[in-house]
């Protein structure tokens, strides 16, 4: 596994990995109207674009397919953190939030923040994220809750 930054040419690829990593991995916390709720925001490809030119978007490449894809926004916020359906628990999620975490304390942040899924939520907590809110948030009229988690940076 190679990991190399983003550029507009993965776009299509990260999206098709957003939408299939929570339509598969997701499906036993979320019912289909939330998942369809979640992924109605790859739509929204200004939003993508600028994540692109704007964050810090880190891609887990393995036999030049994208793998996984974590972002840091504002140096101290993981934005998206998606590991593709197909290469689940395979230690890709652990290096690759290694490598934000890594780039969090380059840029000398103290804490590190996210907005987590019912479904990544014990992941983060094994990594030594703690609970700070659970969240409901409206999207198409459907509820979506996920927590607010955090971290202290070493």
């Amino acid at each position: 596994m190679n990991f190399r930054k983003a550029t507009a040419s993965d776009l299509n690829e990260m999206q098709q990995l957003y939408i299939g990593t929570i339509q598969s991995v997701c499906i036993s916390d979320y019912n289909n109207d939330q998942i369809a709720a979640w992924i109605s925001g790859v739509k929204n490809t200004e939003r993508w674009v600028e994540v692109i030119r704007t964050q810090f978007v880190l891609l887990a490449i393995i036999k030049d397919q994208i793998a996984g894809f974590g972002t840091l926004k504002d140096d101290n916020y993981i934005d998206f953190f998606y590991i593709h359906k197909d290469f689940q628990r395979q230690g890709i999620a652990d290096k690759l939030l290694t490598e934000l975490e890594l780039e969090a304390q380059k840029q000398h942040s103290k804490i590190i923040t996210s907005d987590i899924s019912i479904t990544a939520k014990p992941f983060f907590e094994k990594k030594g994220y703690v609970v700070k809110a659970e969240q409901k948030n409206i999207r198409l009229n459907i509820e979506l809750i996920n927590y607010k988690m955090e971290k202290e940076l070493k």
